[in-house]
């Protein structure tokens, strides 16, 4: 059977997939039989003999398997067992799809310009402003309609914007369309979320978006995008919210690489690479990496009920992913999991663009109503839905004058974004192999430690790192954590967590002061982060007061008792003293000489610290929490 062939074959088939990855000059067909599963585990791989291909889509409500609150619209974890995967000629695939252009109707956005822009408002005043995160992400839906007079209108609609996305759409890490009974997407994902190959886990944070410009200087615009604080801070917050996922599910803790230019027709994003090892099954993988803050935000809990207060429906499978599960020589399956953004969801005749912006502190709310307007446009543009503009065309033609090579490619633009690493901690960027692991310094070796979580999954980095000091470490969650087994740990690690510290209310707040109350009390050494720092504040009679403006993803010098050191802040509030103040009742304090806020505390059996030493952009951080741990467990 020829490809034309096949490919008009699809008319019968109830359900199929095309894809095509980056780099490869072929289409991929995956057809078979479909079943929908509750919960990640129960995706049915098989194993031995009876292993098998699955793809699945992911829908954002599975996030509820971490504990994570979501809105439930059913939307189905659909599983294609795959019985038959073909390689076929990308050119000769693009020649037999349907091109004739699909209209649309009573286009908009479900939300007005101005409706969004009030939610941006709420969001940076009552959620960042008020210490329940460092950034979120808020989606709004384009939506339209098409003719669906004949019967198989939505099935050709999706292969006519499948073959404009292959023609059209470049440096997209996955091109697909999806076609099952009331699930159909077609888009063109530029992030692999996760992948785990050969026993090797790689994830790729993507933040920033840089509209291309239809006249002007590119290269003059970019410099500028690229020299932007908001939108540096922005990839550094995701790339530490996926470290976090990768420290809980890697040995190693995850390495970073980069920064890159990630560049479409249309759009270019600022990544990283980040690769560890693992040994777990790859739908425990999945699970655990649900889903990326660049859709969410971080930390990634607290993101999902902001989420969930914010946005006037459920998501569907708007930040999921779609997962392709494929047998390995090893006995195992391989997992190649892009990211479900820039993707069309067509069902009973309506289309549903699905775009967010991500929100910080220094967000604007005209601007990220113009990134939702832009990421919108690019998508119906790249489906053929509207007019394409001229300079997003010649990119996509490798011929076209003035082609070649792109304004990532300037000199100038290069050293800007190497030059973002000297603000990172080298840690994060060194090898963390065996090798490095046996000559890396273990001061602590033979001592334990148990590290409370407060509903941020920093924990999982902060505990590597202690790891790498030579202790034993256990993670707890603070509503799991039991006084018997924090009372037998060498170290008590009181980690941090979004909120008002000052919030007695809060069951999470309580429970946390209470363990640090317990641990200072028993005289038993005790090193107190961020939100738990505040608490041991509060607890000695310091001052809590909310910061001027939040300090989230943001990176200072500061001194630690007799040290600068270079760390990265996420917090909201802080404990503060008068200028000049350097000790509190039994307690020696490290603060701000002009404003007093507080930066770490010591006293006998404790330290804490205001900042995240464990932070990407803690470039002093492995050493000041040595530090502080030695004088804990003096």
């Amino acid at each position: 059977m020829t490809t034309a062939d096949r490919i008009r074959a699809l008319a019968d088939e109830t359900s199929f997939v095309l894809l095509a990855r980056e780099g490869s000059g072929s289409v991929e067909l995956l057809t078979g039989s479909l079943i929908d599963v509750e919960n990640l585990a129960d995706i049915p791989l098989g194993s031995g003999d009876d292993r098998r291909e699955v793809f699945a889509m992911v829908p954002y409500r599975q996030v509820r398997e971490r504990g994570f609150e979501a809105q439930d619209d059913g939307a189905p974890l659909r599983c294609l067992l795959v019985d038959e995967h073909l390689h076929l000629p990308a050119d000769e695939v693009r020649a037999a799809l349907p091109t004739a252009p699909v209209a649309l109707h009573d286009g908009g956005f479900d939300l007005s310009d101005e409706e969004y822009a009030a939610i941006v408002e709420r969001v940076i005043a009552d959620e960042i402003g008020r210490g329940e995160g460092a950034n979120f992400v808020i989606r709004r839906d384009y939506t339209a309609r098409i003719d669906t007079t004949a019967d198989d209108a939505e099935r050709i609609a999706a292969l006519t914007w499948f073959r404009a996305l292959l023609e059209h759409e470049r440096g997209a890490y996955w091109t697909f369309a999806v076609v099952t009974p009331g699930v159909i997407a077609v888009g063109a994902s530029p992030e692999a979320h996760v992948v785990a190959q050969g026993g090797v886990v790689t994830m790729n944070p993507i933040s920033g978006t840089f509209r291309h410009p239809a006249g002007g200087s590119t290269t003059a615009a970019l410099t500028e995008f690229l020299s932007s604080t908001k939108e540096t801070e922005e990839l550094f917050m995701v790339v530490d919210e996926e470290l976090k996922m990768m420290s809980a599910v890697c040995s190693d803790g995850g390495r970073i690489t980069g920064p890159h230019l990630k560049q479409m027709s249309r759009l270019t994003h600022t990544e990283y690479m980040l690769r560890g090892r693992s040994r777990l099954d790859p739908r425990e993988i999945l699970r655990e990496t649900m889903f990326a803050p660049t859709v969410t935000g971080s930390p990634m809990q607290n993101a999902c009920t902001v989420i969930r207060r914010h946005e006037r429906k459920p998501r569907g499978y708007y930040s999921g992913v779609a997962a392709l599960f494929s047998p390995n020589e090893a006995g195992g399956h391989d997992l190649d999991a892009p990211i479900l953004i820039r993707t069309v969801y067509l069902k009973d005749g309506e289309l549903s663009v699905p775009v967010g912006a991500t929100l910080v502190r220094h967000s604007d709310p005209a601007g990220e109503v113009g990134e939702t307007h832009g990421k919108a446009a690019g998508v119906l543009g790249a489906i053929g839905a509207v007019a394409r503009d001229a300079a997003a065309e010649a990119r996509e033609d490798p011929d076209a004058p003035g082609a070649g090579p792109t304004p990532g490619d300037d000199p100038a633009v290069q050293h800007l974004l190497a030059s973002r690493n000297a603000r990172l901690a080298e840690f994060w960027m060194n090898p963390q192999d065996g090798a490095a692991e046996a000559a890396a310094p273990t001061p602590f070796a033979g001592r334990t430690a148990v590290v409370v979580d407060a509903e941020d999954r920093f924990t999982t980095m902060l505990a590597h790192q202690l790891r790498h000091l030579g202790l034993d470490v256990r993670i707890v969650s603070w509503a799991a954590a039991e006084d018997a087994e924090i009372d037998a740990a060498d170290l008590l690690v009181a980690g941090p967590g979004p909120g008002d510290p000052r919030d007695g209310s809060s069951p999470r707040i309580a429970r946390m002061r209470a363990l640090v109350g317990r641990r200072r009390d028993a005289g038993r050494p005790l090193l107190a982060v961020c939100l738990s720092h505040q608490i041991l504040a509060d607890g000695l009679g310091l001052e809590l007061a909310p910061l001027a403006s939040p300090h989230q993803g943001l990176q200072k010098s500061v001194p630690v008792f007799g040290e600068e050191a270079s760390i990265g802040f996420y917090n909201t509030f802080t404990a503060r003293v008068a200028p000049g103040t350097t000790a509190a009742g039994q307690a020696e304090v490290s603060a701000d000489p002009e404003t007093g806020d507080v930066y770490a505390l010591r006293g006998h059996g404790f330290a804490s610290v205001q900042g995240h030493l464990e932070s990407i952009l803690s470039r002093d951080g492995m050493t000041t929490l040595q530090r502080l741990v030695a004088h804990a467990l003096r």
